[in-house]
């Protein structure tokens, strides 16, 4: 509940942000304008992201017949969390890893690569699909992409603030308008919704941690399986896919690759062993 609370205060902040863009830029026709096309990129990206990011990965549907331990625990796995029991994709790639995508319980994907199922005992992997199917059932790709939305409707008018004060078309008729601080909120605007988005993304971790060590009911499974992935996803490269999806996995698989590793969409692995080894059932 702790979590699920942060992120709604996460959000709403979000929302507070533009609708101050509102105000000061003194009118609500290009707000309305703004918010319409960053929805219908959202949109877009909400309804086909899943299949985007399989094909990235070069991941495979697996049936029953070729991963009958996998197809196992996330059937009671799914059964205890009360969800449809989601497809199946396996990854080609050693590195030890694993996400979740999909819209919903109804449409939900749980992806491992061949690494992970190398690595982990069959508990472990429990603990680590239980996280995934956590993901699906707390339906954190559509809160991710709620921020997504809101966050882009920021950017989209701090950039349009910026070329309207080059071009001298900032101001408008409403007395409450303050062009000097729509200009500010530009410039410190976008980096706020950034830190945001990465702050929800932390606490949906957190929460997938909880949901996950109930659903397999024992937390010790995922703290054990996080220790050895932190240990070798760092070791063995991640040789598909792009930095911009690492959110979607249970640990980044892009470590140290880009700048984007400054801003890290994941708890540190410490914080969440010691939360799940102080759980008690």
């Amino acid at each position: 509940m702790k979590n699920q609370i942060k992120t709604g205060i996460f959000l709403g902040v979000l929302t507070a942000l533009i609708l101050l863009f509102g105000k000061a830029l003194g009118g609500t026709q290009g707000l309305y304008i703004a918010f319409f096309f960053a929805i219908l990129m959202n949109v877009g990206s909400y309804w086909f992201s899943d299949k985007i990011v399989l094909a990235m990965y070069r991941a495979k549907e697996v049936d029953y017949h070729e991963a009958p331990e996998l197809h196992q625990i996330v059937e009671v796995l799914a059964k205890r969390a009360g969800i449809p029991k989601p497809r199946i994709y396996i990854i080609p790639s050693e590195q030890p890893n694993a996400f979740a995508t999909g819209r919903g319980p109804k449409s939900g994907v749980v992806a491992v690569t061949r690494g992970i199922m190398e690595l982990l005992t069959p508990e472990e992997l429990m603990g680590v699909l239980a996280h995934e199917i956590g993901h699906i059932k707390n339906r954190d790709i559509l809160i991710q992409t709620i921020a997504a939305t809101l966050a882009g409707v920021i950017m989209f008018i701090s950039d349009m603030v910026k070329w309207a004060a080059i071009f001298g078309g900032m101001g408008g008729d409403d007395e409450d308008s303050n062009p000097f601080v729509a200009i500010i909120l530009a410039v410190i605007a976008p980096f706020a919704a950034m830190l945001i988005q990465l702050a929800i993304s932390r606490s949906r971790e957190y929460l997938a941690d909880e949901t996950g060590a109930k659903l397999c009911e024992n937390p010790h499974y995922l703290a054990s399986a996080l220790e050895k992935l932190e240990a070798y996803s760092s070791r063995i490269p991640m040789d598909v896919g792009n930095p911009s999806t690492a959110h979607m996995f249970i640990v980044n698989p892009f470590k140290g690759v880009s700048m984007i590793s400054l801003f890290s969409t994941h708890p540190p692995i410490e914080e969440r062993i010691r939360r799940l080894r102080a759980m008690t059932f």
